[in-house]
């Protein structure tokens, strides 16, 4: 197993082995890629969860063969010849093939035949060598066990010959090849219900080869099927398959070829094609649902990567129309200090007090920033702020409020600020955004944040893993301040989960501030293990080592004491002293379990200590004249911001209250494949309107300004 692993991903044996060996010590994929570089080989993330998803499929591969084999061994079935095949397969669907002859079955036309003693007679079919087969099938005729005559003895033969054509794992392996490489995704529309179905319109009657369909135009297909609007099937050339079927099976002076042919047509219709084709469908699902929740998952690492706006006093907005705009004042670290609500808009229009009251707590609360959201009343609401004229520099910038509404009405929410309503917590989320993106993100459900696509329709289970991991992925590259960390972004430190947050959370509030990374073995279950896996990425500002506010493990504390012993400085006076660590020899501090990977990893942190390889925030605005979707014209060349990207484009926000798309075939002049590679989520850029459909609400940008 861990030879094909290593051959599948083209990496050692040896770097293999000690990442499965790590893995089932309980070490989490970040640590291992972050501290364990020596016995991976320098393996990343990507690498890593490569490893244990092969190793996971290849260990359910075996566990399905020894269930195989010991059915087989239990039913007296397992011939040498047979166990050998089952041991030497790679394939689960090859597998499956290699036993569906001797699973047991509910009854079926062919064990009915066989209880009339027809299976002879099929025998002779198969053989084609006989002269004469309704002959043949006159022997069988038998009033008592339901064989009135020649027909019904042929028919008998027919049904088993077709179910053992069926179950010849050579015939399922050539078929499924060629409806792998053939077959066609068809959907047709419900014609009662053409109507009401109009958002598929682009499916009612469509056709597209299954290998080469995108991923988001198959989850539509089957999305369109599941709400009972499409009929849809997935199948190769009926006559071609039937075809292939008759040059595998009749033979050149066939004396049967009559009745095989009818057989032959019939295991294809009534049994290979069914089967084949839902399991191609389910393993065109699969592929489709791995693509969309990858696409989902590189959005999800962008938004929570993405700038925070650091060291800010920030007043924050909620829009709104008739129940007001609720404002709420937060401190540098995004501490609550005040909140009120004001009625600027339709039907109260109290324009002036709310801008006098604006005023007042931007003064008040010495305010440098101020957050709006970007949903109902956003766009209106924030060029009302761009209107006043304050007496001190403030930047008014549009947030993302995607998912604050989830957050507002959580439990996490409520146990945070349970004085205050929905709309109040909803500020503040919108707020706590711009101050630092993934300390807030991490309270809601990544799906709720809304930057996929068809989350709802892809494998969840999969899906939640996928996104839980992306997000311990970035909150372990960012680090965690451990003494200021909410529960939910402890939760998401390698090594703690749920349970041990709020057990840090309680020696917090029982104890006070953590003075060193030790103190942590203190939190009750808090062990050995936990320790080495989430210490180096937990942070203490201004404690008693200086290191504990670094990525530098304590297990490796010694190694830096002994580099700062050598050049006769204090570790205070070596943190941040350039010069002196560009110089130093790595290799003389070498051990047995620290390599240069480790040593140059420790060098870059000391230059740097506990550097955020997050960019830092740039403010983008825009454009003052474009308000509403009637503003936009074709050709207009306007600043934007990507809100989401998916398999066939990504979306933009102009201010106008309608994200519009820019397909990946106007995001550069040659051709993109993936809009990755051009976009990213957040990305600041210009845009050219190509086409406005108000009635639709549909707008079409592009990147190509020329």
């Amino acid at each position: 197993m861990i030879s094909r692993i290593s051959q599948q991903l083209n990496i050692q044996i040896v770097q293999t082995e000690n990442t499965l060996q790590l893995l089932a010590e309980g070490a989490t994929i970040p640590f291992i890629a972050r501290y364990r570089k020596e016995r991976t080989g320098q393996l990343d993330e990507v690498q890593i969860k490569a490893i244990r998803d092969l190793f996971e499929q290849f260990t359910a591969l075996e566990k399905r063969r020894a269930s195989i084999l010991e059915s087989l061994i239990e039913s007296n079935n397992l011939s040498q010849e047979l166990e050998k095949k089952i041991k030497e397969t790679d394939s689960l669907s090859e597998l499956e093939d290699h036993y569906l002859p001797f699973k047991p079955k509910r009854k079926t036309r062919a064990s009915i035949a066989i209880e009339k003693g027809l299976e002879p007679l099929a025998r002779i079919l198969m053989a084609q060598n006989h002269l004469n087969i309704e002959d043949a099938a006159g022997r069988f005729i038998n009033p008592e066990k339901g064989v009135e005559d020649e027909n019904d003895a042929l028919q008998g033969a027919m049904d088993i010959a077709a179910e053992w054509i069926n179950e010849n794992a050579n015939v399922r392996k050539r078929m499924r090849h060629f409806f792998e490489k053939e077959a066609q995704i068809t959907s047709k529309v419900i014609k009662t219900k053409s109507e009401q179905a109009q958002k598929f319109e682009m499916y009612f009657d469509w056709a597209e080869n299954i290998r080469s369909i995108p991923s988001h135009r198959l989850l539509a297909i089957f999305r369109g099927e599941r709400e009972g609007f499409l009929k849809v099937h997935i199948e190769p050339d009926q006559e071609k398959s039937i075809q292939l079927l008759e040059e595998f099976f009749v033979k050149p002076n066939s004396t049967t070829a009559f009745y095989l042919k009818k057989t032959l047509k019939d295991a294809y219709l009534r049994l290979l094609k069914p089967s084949l084709e839902n399991e191609l469908t389910n393993t065109a699902k699969e592929k489709a649902d791995v693509q969309a929740i990858q696409i989902f998952s590189t959005n999800l690492h962008q938004l929570l990567m993405a700038s925070p706006m650091r060291e800010k006093r920030v007043l924050a907005i909620d829009p709104g129309f008739r129940t007001g705009c609720k404002l709420v004042c937060l401190d540098e670290s995004g501490n609550f200090l005040h909140n009120e609500t004001i009625y600027p808009h339709p039907p109260q229009n109290q324009t002036k007090q709310s801008i006098s009251k604006i005023e007042q707590l931007v003064n008040m609360y010495k305010i440098e920033v101020i957050a709006i959201g970007n949903g109902t009343a956003g766009r209106e609401t924030d060029l009302l702020v761009r209107r006043i004229h304050f007496s001190r520099s403030v930047k008014s910038i549009m947030v993302n409020e995607n998912g604050a509404s989830v957050y507002s009405a959580s439990s996490v929410a409520r146990e945070e600020f349970p004085e205050y309503d929905v709309t109040v917590r909803g500020a503040i989320s919108i707020g706590r955004r711009l101050i630092d993106p993934l300390a807030e993100l991490v309270k809601i459900e990544p799906k709720a944040i809304g930057v996929g696509q068809y989350q709802h329709d892809v494998d969840q289970s999969l899906l939640n893993k996928s996104l839980d991991e992306e997000v311990m992925s970035c909150v372990n590259a960012v680090g965690v301040d451990l003494n200021t960390a909410s529960k939910q972004l402890l939760t998401y430190v390698s090594g703690v989960g749920p349970s041990l947050a709020q057990n840090i959370i309680d020696h917090r509030k029982e104890n006070g501030a953590f003075k060193n990374r030790k103190e942590l073995l203190k939190v009750k279950r808090f062990g050995d293990k936990a320790y080495e896996q989430a210490a180096g990425f937990l942070r203490i500002n201004n404690g008693n080592n200086p290191l504990d506010a670094s990525a530098v493990h304590p297990e490796s504390y010694s190694i830096v004491e002994k580099i700062a012993d050598d050049n006769a400085l204090s570790v205070e006076k070596l943190i941040g002293n350039k010069e002196l660590l560009s110089g130093i020899a790595l290799e003389n501090y070498q051990t047995p379990t620290i390599g240069l990977a480790t040593l140059l990893d420790i060098k870059k942190e000391l230059i740097k200590p506990g550097l955020d390889p997050r960019e830092d925030f740039k403010i983008w605005e825009f454009d003052s004249s474009v308000k509403h979707i009637s503003d936009l014209k074709t050709g207009m060349i306007l600043p934007g911001i990507v809100t989401n990207i998916t398999a066939f484009g990504a979306f933009v926000d102009v201010g106008v209250h309608q994200d519009g798309l820019v397909h990946k075939s106007q995001m550069a002049k040659t051709y993109v494949s993936d809009a990755n590679q051009i976009v990213q989520l957040g990305m600041k850029l210009k845009v050219k309107v190509l086409e406005v459909d108000i009635a639709r609400k549909r707008i079409q940008f592009s990147m190509i300004l020329e």
